[in-house]
């Protein structure tokens, strides 16, 4: 196995992770501010990790593996840190409605996968802006300042709030593209229980 830079970019944002969880929990006025800048950090990694394996050439299996892997890694821990800090109904509901989905469409494609239909269930469009407006509903939240003349900390839920929609859009995309495969392989059970 070979350690590509984009592989080693991915590892750093895992390990990045740990150490935003520390840093989200220390006894200091900047501690939040702190926290969102090192998943901001994390964010472009993961941005800049695609790029350079795009543009370069530097795919590997086992980039493309922990890729995805990190991605969910680093969202479900934010969500966990934010919902402990405030566990509020909306915020737990919309992270679990979130990491829910995370966990159904990375057991679908995997299964995909395994059959020889990965590309039935490529990211699409909506999946796109989802993580988009997720990754900046979660640097607010974690940022968690209130400013008088800009309540950023509600604008941070609706953000969330349009994070999960899209994220319950996006899984059905995915299901419906699935779907024919699905139906198919069931229907070829069923035959092959009647001989």
């Amino acid at each position: 196995m070979r350690l590509t830079l984009p592989t080693l970019l991915t590892l750093f944002r895992i390990v990045l992770l740990p150490v935003m969880v520390i840093v989200f929990y220390l006894p200091v006025a900047w501690a939040n501010l702190a926290a969102a800048g090192i998943f901001i950090a994390a964010a472009l990694t993961d941005w800049l990790d695609g790029w350079i394996a795009r543009r370069y050439g530097m795919t590997s299996a086992f980039g493309a593996f922990l890729d995805p892997v990190a991605d969910k890694l680093m969202v479900a821990v934010t969500l966990f840190l934010l919902v402990q800090q405030n566990p509020t109904e909306l915020l737990a509901v919309t992270s679990a409605v979130i990491v829910g989905r995370e966990i159904s469409i990375s057991a679908l494609r995997e299964w995909m996968a395994e059959i020889g239909q990965r590309a039935k269930v490529r990211v699409a469009a909506v999946g796109k802006i989802k993580t988009v407006v997720q990754m900046i509903a979660l640097v607010v939240l974690l940022h968690q300042h209130e400013f008088p003349e800009l309540r950023l900390y509600r604008i941070g839920e609706y953000l969330l709030v349009a994070a999960a929609a899209l994220t319950i859009w996006s899984a059905l995309v995915y299901v419906r593209a699935a779907w024919p495969v699905l139906r198919a392989r069931d229907e070829a059970g069923e035959q092959h229980t009647e001989q």
